[in-house]
């Protein structure tokens, strides 16, 4: 296939028979949102993503008018437009807003509103969490930049660099707004991450296997892996500076066994790996746009894959290339450098691939095309200094100076933003039915496009003549002035070019012209819904063979609509879609939804009530939310599986032998609690890494000559945990076998072994001669037996749940899965226990001797 014509001028489809409309409405009974007050419990994903996407815009605004007073601020030397302590705060949201609520939600929602179109599914497979992170995304962020309303932004930095974020230098609570408030928020990005990787593994069209899906989805998978691992370092990382700001527990204070630098290698154990979050999504963007007007398939669409997944892996050994002038030792430097540079080769092949598709193929340039054009001229731009800061020498120079700025403004602005708005230009006409005016986005365009080279190219030359980043002011006769003046100059016509582009936005919405049937000859499975789209996008969910199922087959949107595929008879007046499996594509059985649910807006609001109260020092009243938290959260987990709430779960078989997933042994609940594992285990992993890199390098660690762990408390919870685990197992294979004889006895018997060990735990933590306020090394213990009491107490409760639930007929050789995402949990306590007995209690001793 070389070329390919566009059925663009098909027009809108007919009306549909009288038998489509009746499953329209059927279907639309089923899933559509509750009006009123009752919207705000609505799980349908399609609306959860435009929440997402709305409120991503609200913050980008906040942020740029950040940008607008930094650099008006920065206009002239000298300049006392606004003071040092407003500017260290405008510049620390300016760049957090940006990072943490802008780019990566925004993606997200994007991803969350698409993906299920593009794969052929009705929704994510888990709709409440969707919910859940959307309410966690807003509360968290109006918490944050509610900050600036009161005096008490943050102001150390978008990084937080200790010590200039503890106690002696920021000594109110504006650190307490970053770390608390951003904490709040990665809780939705990690839902948003778990949720998006397992739609994408279990839910795709019957056929599309792994080598059909989409670009976009190939890039949001190897993102949302990337979240799962790359979050949690800063998750770590803002846990243990909040307890030592409020608690006084020493992590990164030197002169008590502490080291800053743990903090530093923390943040950019996520900080690297997060501009490739930002970017990956992009890439994908481009890889589906481009296609789509140069009319023909994309060239290399496996080398891309590979690119992608490459690019993921290698992303996660760079992190020490921000750090080479903090006291790197040689030998780290060279490797780092060198893994920079060979970062460069996964990304040219999608470059090389974009280019060879618009060579080969007819381009037509329309608004998306004009947002691509930019991403290709700025990201490589981009990429060739940051290739020049990936040399040691030269990053000396240019470090903390206005290079950087300009380079990574490059790197995110043309690699994130500028594909991101030719996504929404690409699909506005989804979203709204209506077409974008190519007049107005051509203005709001070439506005952004000169304003934003404008103001970074010439900061480049800025940061050569030595302005270093992070001041407020600077004196004339530097040869900075003439520069900063003109930076500032094309912020602004970049503002107004952004604003243009929202304008045009919001007008379309009113006055664009009614969009065609797949309006710009696409060849991905979104277009075959209605524009917007019904609520539960497809009336039947077709078989799918190709990569490009609306060039192969034009007529798929009409037999999709007419319910010729799988799925056309809502029976049981349930939420479902098809379960496929992770690799083939091949249907296993049909997942069942749950209906719209208060339970995420209500954990919400408690979980903001719980960061407010540690915001004020209320620590009595935090322990209530968090009680309050748990009830919720576990009333949630109860009305799940086969618990009759849950939309209609009936035991029987859809359609052709295919059972209802709480009746099968691999429901999604298990591929997300695996999920949920692995970022707990990256959690883990660097807490693990903290304990020997302070060990090894900070300069006052001062471990005691026995250990205060003593001798045989952590073992014995490790043996009752690995015996309680072997209780788990001995019951899934008596559920595999259909047997429930015996099922109570085991798992209360586990439930027992689970309290001696969290018994165990807590006596430990009551005994143990540990002062965390004196050493970091006492502190990094008492943090793993908190860490290791948490997991073992949580896999105790549920499975005492878990043997309720047997009694009331909700687990059992019926519906057997749910032990199975129970016994995922114990494994990982019991190894984390394991490993923390090794870790910090035989290898301390083999060392001492």
């Amino acid at each position: 296939m070389s070329t390919i014509t566009t059925n663009s001028t098909r027009g809108t489809p007919p009306p549909p028979d009288e038998r489509g409309q009746a499953l329209h409405d059927r279907l639309e009974a089923i899933w559509r949102n509750p009006r009123g007050w009752g919207a705000l419990a609505a799980v349908n994903h399609s609306t959860i993503a435009l929440r997402f996407m709305v409120t991503g815009a609200v913050f980008f605004v906040i942020a740029g008018l950040l940008a607008m007073l930094l650099r008006a601020q920065l206009a002239l030397p000298n300049h006392g437009f606004i003071g040092a302590e407003t500017y260290n705060q405008a510049f620390t949201m300016h760049g957090t807003i940006m990072m943490f609520l802008f780019a990566v939600p925004i993606l997200q929602g994007l991803a969350a509103y698409l993906l299920p179109k593009m794969l052929g599914a009705r929704d994510l497979v888990f709709p409440r969490l969707s919910a859940f992170g959307y309410w966690c995304y807003l509360f968290g962020g109006i918490i944050f930049t509610s900050s600036l309303l009161f005096g008490v932004a943050p102001n150390a930095g978008w990084f937080m660099y200790t010590p200039l974020s503890s106690n002696v230098y920021s000594p109110g609570i504006n650190a307490d707004f970053w770390l608390l408030g951003i904490t709040f928020v990665e809780i939705s990005t990690m839902a948003a991450g778990i949720e998006i990787a397992v739609s994408i593994l279990r839910t795709r069209a019957a056929g599309m296997g792994l080598h059909q899906m989409p670009i976009f989805a190939w890039a949001m998978l190897v993102t949302s892996l990337m979240i799962v691992l790359g979050f949690p370092p800063l998750i770590l990382g803002s846990i243990l500076l909040e307890l030592e700001r409020s608690a006084g527990w020493v992590f990164f204070d030197p002169t008590r066994g502490g080291d800053p630098l743990l903090w530093a290698h923390l943040f950019w154990l996520f900080g690297h790996p997060e501009v490739y979050i930002v970017f990956l999504p992009a890439a994908g963007v481009v890889s589906t746009i481009v296609p789509v007007f140069a009319r023909r398939p994309l060239v290399g669409y496996r080398w891309v894959v590979v690119s992608l997944i490459s690019i993921g892996f290698i992303s996660f050994g760079l992190w020490v290339h921000h750090m080479f002038t903090l006291g790197i030792p040689a030998l780290a430097q060279a490797f780092f450098s060198a893994a920079s540079m060979l970062v460069g080769i996964p990304t040219g092949v999608q470059l090389f691939a974009w280019i060879a598709t618009l060579w080969t193929g007819r381009p037509v340039w329309r608004a998306p095309m004009l947002w691509v054009g930019a991403f290709l001229t700025v990201f490589v731009a981009g990429g060739l200094t940051g290739v020049m800061l990936a040399l040691v020498p030269f990053n000396w120079q240019v470090h903390d100076t206005h290079f950087v700025v300009a380079h990574f403004h490059y790197v995110l602005v043309g690699g994130m933003l500028f594909p991101l708005l030719a996504g929404v230009y690409y699909w506005l006409p989804h979203f709204s039915g209506r077409m974008p005016s190519e007049r107005l986005s051509k203005i709001g365009f070439w506005l952004t496009f000169v304003g934003f080279n404008g103001t970074f190219l010439v900061m480049h030359w800025t940061g050569l003549l030595g302005m270093p980043r992070r001041v407020y002011t600077f004196d004339t006769g530097l040869g900075w002035d003439l520069p900063n003046l003109i930076s500032s100059v094309f912020s602004f016509l970049m503002a107004f070019g952004v604003a243009t582009v929202l304008l045009d936005i919001a007008l379309h919405f009113r006055f664009g012209r009614k969009a065609p049937t797949n309006p710009w000859g696409a060849d991905t499975l979104e277009w075959a819904t209605s524009t917007p789209p019904a609520s539960y996008n497809f009336a039947s969910q077709p078989a799918l063979s190709t990569r490009h199922p609306l060039w192969d087959d034009p007529t798929l949107p009409e037999s999709i609509a007419e319910g010729r595929h799988a799925l056309a008879e809502p029976g049981h007046a349930r939420r479902e879609t098809l379960g496929t499996d992770p690799v083939s594509g091949r249907v296993r059985e049909v997942l069942l939804l749950p209906n719209n649910s208060w339970l995420p807006l209500v954990a919400s609001l408690l979980l903001s009530g719980l960061c407010l109260a540690l915001l004020a020092k209320q620590y009595a009243v935090a322990l209530a939310f968090v009680a309050l938290v748990t009830i919720a959260l576990l009333r949630w987990s109860w009305i799940n599986g086969a618990h009759p709430d849950v939309g209609g779960a009936a035991r029987d078989a859809r359609p052709a032998g295919l059972k209802l997933h709480p009746f099968t042994f691999d429901g999604p609940g298990l591929w997300g609690m695996g999920l949920t594992l692995l970022a707990d285990g990256a959690l883990y992993g660097s807490l693990i890494f903290g304990w020997f890199f302070l060990w090894t390098v900070a300069p006052s660690w001062a471990p005691p000559a026995v250990s205060p762990l003593g001798t045989w408390m952590l073992p014995a919870a490790t043996v009752a945990l690995i015996v309680g685990r072997g209780l788990l197992h001995r019951v899934n294979r008596l559920l595999c076998h259909a047997q429930e004889r015996g099922l109570a006895m085991l798992l209360w018997s586990t439930v027992l072994c689970g309290c001696v060990a969290s018994a165990l735990f807590a006596g430990l933590l009551a005994t143990a001669p540990l002062h965390p306020t004196r050493s970091a090394h006492d502190a990094m213990l008492a943090f793993a037996l908190c860490f290791l009491l948490l997991h073992s107490a949580l896999a105790t409760v549920l499975t005492g749940l878990q043997a309720v639930r047997l009694h009331l007929g909700y687990v059992g050789k019926d519906a057997p899965y749910e032990p199975g995402v129970v016994t995922a949990f114990w494994s990982f306590a019991t190894g984390a226990t394991a490993v923390a007995w090794l870790a910090f209690a035989l290898v301390p001793q083999a060392f001492a001797r």
